[in-house]
């Protein structure tokens, strides 16, 4: 039974999927390595003076929670092409302009930061404000967020298709 809330589907390349896969088997192979460094830090004693201890330590931290973003990523990822859809979604590559100046359009991909190195197209989350506005937007729909610096910025959806990665 569906709640309503859940978040829309991550779509990933095949390309992309593979390569987060291989960042996530790396980052699972390095953690003997993290751990003997952590190891070695320990036994040169006091642990409160120990910079390379903690420096070593938190190390560890980031690289775990990356394994866990990664890990759920991957596994709630949908492989392949994202649906056509008749508005606008995570996945998709969307154009706008700003306050009706049709000349001053921004393409853009709207998904997560991890598929960013996929593409030379910037990428906007899906929860960001400008995302927000505009998900679920058709081609011709006129969206108002506000901006970060505070600032009410009126956009127009252009057009949307999905990324091909």
């Amino acid at each position: 039974m569906s709640t309503g809330n859940e978040a829309p589907a991550t779509w990933l390349s095949q390309d992309a999927y593979d390569r987060l896969q291989a960042e996530l088997d790396e980052h699972i192979a390095n953690r003997p390595a993290i751990a003997a460094e952590i190891n070695a830090r320990r036994e040169e004693g006091d642990l409160r003076e120990n910079g390379g201890y903690h420096a070593a330590r938190e190390e560890q931290g980031k690289a775990e929670g990356r394994i866990r973003y990664l890990q759920e990523l991957l596994r709630t990822a949908k492989v392949g092409e994202a649906p056509t859809a008749d508005a606008v979604s995570p996945g998709m590559v969307v154009t706008i302009y700003f306050d009706d100046d049709t000349d001053d359009t921004e393409t853009f991909l709207l998904g997560s930061r991890e598929i960013a190195a996929t593409t030379d197209l910037t990428v906007y989350s899906p929860e960001s404000a400008l995302g927000k506005a505009i998900l679920g937007g058709r081609a011709g729909q006129t969206c108002t967020y506000t901006a970060p610096s505070g600032a009410d910025i009126k956009v127009t959806v252009v057009s949307f298709e999905p990324f091909s990665g």
